[in-house]
């Protein structure tokens, strides 16, 4: 299997897990505000991945460097800590499959915000595929009414917030997917916990506190895990577009285990997503580029063009700090750590 073909793998993996978390959250929200719930399933994703490093299931990395610190703070503050309590407070007021489907507007921010800001690229086809994600989140909150509104627009700031997110981790390259997870797991997990704790003025059951930490490893902790790898290796356009299969799942789990009834309208937008995947997946580009001199810190393989310091022999993925002479050449590629241009 390709780097890019299993780094679509990973993307569909992190849809899974982070599709299902919406109506298991529905579920938790009964019982949590949404401070104190946000912030258990980020302590649980957190908390999660800490154990399994314990016994080697993550890879070691060496210390940030000064130029990913900012990229860090601003993972940290919109994807762990805005997003997810915004994201509770639509799942609080509405049907968890509509805020599932809601959930594709991320495809959207992340769209708009690599093409203004990060210096991702988009064809014809990419914006196409855009438009069609943006059709399926405008046409379920349209027929929401009231409540459609104010919980589509909740969702629609978690989205930009999380939009930013991808765009940060997908530039750090000093931290492992699995650091970059625990870090934000942690930081924002406690810190939403102890304003969940004052809001509520009191502990919530050990049960309910248990539930909420197990999903959080589970559909937060995987999930970011898989998405950061698959990022890194497609660019965050790419990858979220394929991540944005992640509400059928929230949908077909809404319907089996809430009970909730599937309408016209979720089919259509389901369509409108999967037709949205297709037309980012059959995309090419490929151009005349330059590289410049470059030394940092990342997993990679060989034989791609890029690391050739060890003979250029295939090897498996694996993590060291390596240096990038100064290079100009023309290939098909998506944007990733090594291709952030806007041409």
């Amino acid at each position: 299997m390709g780097k890019q073909s299993f780094a679509v793998v990973l993307s569909v993996a992190a849809a899974f897990f982070f599709g299902i978390s919406t109506p298991l959250s529905k579920a938790l929200i009964r019982d949590l505000n949404p401070f104190l719930l946000a912030g258990l399933l980020y302590l649980g994703a957190g908390a999660g991945l800490s154990v399994l490093t314990l016994f080697g299931a993550g890879r070691k990395a060496p210390a940030a460097g000064k130029r990913n610190y900012k990229y860090i703070i601003g993972m940290v503050v919109f994807g762990g800590l805005l997003g997810p309590v915004l994201l509770m407070g639509a799942i609080k007021i509405a049907p968890a499959a509509s805020v599932s489907i809601w959930l594709n507007m991320e495809l959207v921010a992340t769209a708009f915000l690599g093409h203004f800001i990060f210096r991702d690229s988009l064809d014809k086809r990419g914006w196409l595929s855009v438009a069609l994600s943006l059709s399926a989140g405008v046409l379920l909150s349209y027929s929401g009414g009231i409540a459609g509104v104010t919980a589509g627009s909740l969702v629609a700031l978690a989205c930009f917030c999380w939009g930013f997110d991808n765009h940060f981790t997908a530039l750090i390259d000093d931290l492992s997917p699995v650091q970059s997870t625990i870090i934000k797991g942690l930081c924002a997990g406690t810190t939403n916990l102890l304003i969940g704790l004052a809001l509520a003025g009191a502990a919530p059951s050990p049960a309910a506190a248990a539930k909420a930490l197990l999903v959080g490893f589970l559909c937060y902790g995987l999930s970011i895990t898989f998405y950061i790898s698959a990022a890194q290796k497609l660019g965050a356009v790419r990858s979220q577009l394929i991540f944005s299969i992640a509400p059928l799942f929230g949908v077909l789990l809404s319907v089996l285990a809430l009970r909730e009834t599937l309408s016209g309208v979720q089919a259509v937008s389901g369509a409108l997503l999967f037709a949205a995947v297709w037309l980012m997946l059959a995309e090419k580009h490929g151009h005349l580029h330059s590289h410049s001199e470059a030394e940092h810190t990342h997993q990679h393989g060989h034989g791609d063009l890029h690391h050739d310091h060890h003979g250029g022999a295939e090897e498996k993925p694996h993590t060291h700090f390596h240096r990038h002479e100064e290079n100009a050449h023309d290939h098909p590629h998506w944007p990733d750590l090594h291709h952030r241009h806007t041409h």
